[in-house]
């Protein structure tokens, strides 16, 4: 069986570095919004699979139903999400987005892709040719693995 090249142990550092810097930027983008990133990425898998359970959601967030439970509440506090009897399951809920999650989604798609889009036209377009050739190798590096 071959072994496969790895990176070296400085570029894989500068990799992560560099994957780090850029989201705290685009974190820091739409901050002023007051969502974790717990909050926020279960926003968008609601946004994704709604209506869901909460412990199908704590299952592909890869969390513990009591923390979704946490991670929850201020949004349904703030009307992010509803929360509504399954109607298969009385002892179970669906969660969905509201309008106003939605609305909160796009505005934080729209600022974080904009803080991108200022730093890819200081590109050349050699670098910018780079940076697309790439997509597909960060695409792979950001799927999910399997689960068995």
């Amino acid at each position: 069986m071959a072994t496969r090249p790895e990176l070296p142990p400085a570029e894989l550092s500068r990799l992560r570095l560099a994957i780090s810097r850029l989201h705290r930027r685009m974190v820091q983008a739409s901050s002023r919004l007051d969502l974790t990133f717990a909050q926020l990425s279960a926003l968008a898998r609601i946004e994704e699979h709604a209506p869901i359970r909460l412990g199908d959601l704590a299952a592909r967030e890869r969390v513990a139903p009591p923390s979704m439970i946490r991670t929850l509440a201020p949004l349904h506090e703030d009307g992010l999400i509803t929360k509504d009897p399954d109607p298969r399951d009385r002892r179970s809920a669906l969660i969905a987005v509201t309008d106003h999650g939605r609305e909160t989604i796009a505005r934080i798609r729209a600022e974080r892709s904009q803080l991108l889009a200022d730093r890819v036209s200081r590109l050349t377009p050699d670098q910018r040719a780079a940076l697309l050739a790439a997509l597909p190798v960060l695409e792979l590096l950001a799927e999910e693995p399997e689960q068995d």
